[in-house]
């Protein structure tokens, strides 16, 4: 596997910078640790054998798409808290701006900051050009594994479409 990986990085940098392998259902999700709107530093680590993780990518604090995203999920949080799940959005906006974004949304849950774009880089959805995460949702089970990945997300439903998501994907209830 690690030969594989190294054989796509040299092919990747080919034609530009070199790119995660693409993951995939099924694939172990990329560990991470990312300080949160909430003051805190959360770890996939942390929730290994505990409960199942949703990482919402997107692009840009406080722009029109992002800004519905979010408060959909703000406004759906209840039925996403029915499940056994720590859910996040995510962005590589500086801490400052995702501080301000959480704010003047109310958000009840912590955004993830990664302004180094490391995680995703690892996670494969950082547009290097634009300086920008893709708008993409990772739903990782309790064994670190990626069940789900929405890469076509409808930011003024996503709330409900994720609650969805983990009823369909039979992630365990509260």
């Amino acid at each position: 596997m690690h030969s594989m990986m190294m054989a796509g990085a040299v092919v990747a940098g080919l034609g530009g910078p070199a790119r995660a392998q693409e993951l995939k259902v099924g694939d172990a999700a990329p560990d991470f640790a990312l300080q949160a709107t909430d003051g805190k530093t959360y770890r996939l680590s942390d929730f290994k054998g505990k409960k199942a993780v949703v990482v919402a990518w997107f692009p840009k604090a406080a722009t029109p798409g992002c800004t519905a995203e979010c408060k959909s999920m703000r406004e759906h949080g209840a039925k996403i808290r029915e499940f056994d799940v720590a859910y996040f959005t995510a962005s590589v906006d500086p801490m400052e701006a995702n501080k301000a974004f959480a704010e003047s949304l109310d958000l009840d849950y912590p955004i993830l900051c990664d302004p180094t774009h490391a995680t995703a880089r690892a996670y494969g959805i950082f547009n290097a050009e634009r300086k920008i995460a893709g708008r993409t949702t990772f739903y990782i089970g309790q064994d670190g594994r990626i069940l789900h990945i929405d890469r076509k997300v409808a930011t003024a439903t996503h709330g409900a479409d994720v609650a969805e998501r983990l009823k369909e994907l039979g992630v365990a209830r509260r």
